[in-house]
């Protein structure tokens, strides 16, 4: 019984260490979240939607497991540098298949496969350090949307915040 209660105890503290984990990232300075979630709506709001929770277009970033395993960029940066082109997502690294340093693949490779979206522009690595800094400030971890939320997100009332009750 004793060890039976020993692993328990052991398994909830492993438990607690990966969740303290998960909340222990450093906050990214307000000023590089602003100008990432500036690039965000610019650059990936089309597919993602303006708060990340997804639609029609591309998957919702708030339930994404790249985003919630990310600890500092190191997953969310080499996607959208790259994109994923077996899901129509664009690469925002403009030479990203002039080399094959992208999954090894070249233009001619993308072609075979259907080819892959331009997107809107392509970003700089300090701007999708800045969409990622952005996403650990204001999406990963912050539940359903609700007007506060949205308010808090926009830094204001904007219309988009109009569709959740008061």
């Amino acid at each position: 019984m004793l060890r039976v209660l020993q692993s328990c105890v052991g398994i909830a503290l492993a438990g607690s260490f990966a969740h303290a984990q998960l909340i222990s990232r450093q906050v990214p300075p307000s000023d590089a979240v602003e100008r990432g979630q500036k690039q965000f709506v610019v650059q990936c709001g089309s597919c993602h939607g303006a708060n990340a929770r997804g639609d029609d277009n591309g998957p919702d970033l708030v339930r994404s497991e790249i985003v919630l395993d990310d600890e500092q960029g190191n997953l969310i940066g080499p996607v959208v540098r790259k994109g994923r082109p077996n899901e129509g997502m664009p690469a925002f690294d403009r030479l990203a298949y002039s080399d094959g340093r992208c999954y090894g693949m070249k233009q001619a490779d993308l072609q075979k496969l259907g080819s892959l979206p331009d997107p809107a522009a392509t970003l700089q690595a300090r701007e999708i350090d800045q969409v990622a800094d952005f996403l650990f400030a204001k999406v990963v971890g912050q539940g359903p949307m609700d007007r506060a939320k949205c308010i808090e997100y926009w830094g204001s009332d904007v219309e988009a915040c109009h569709e959740f009750p008061k």
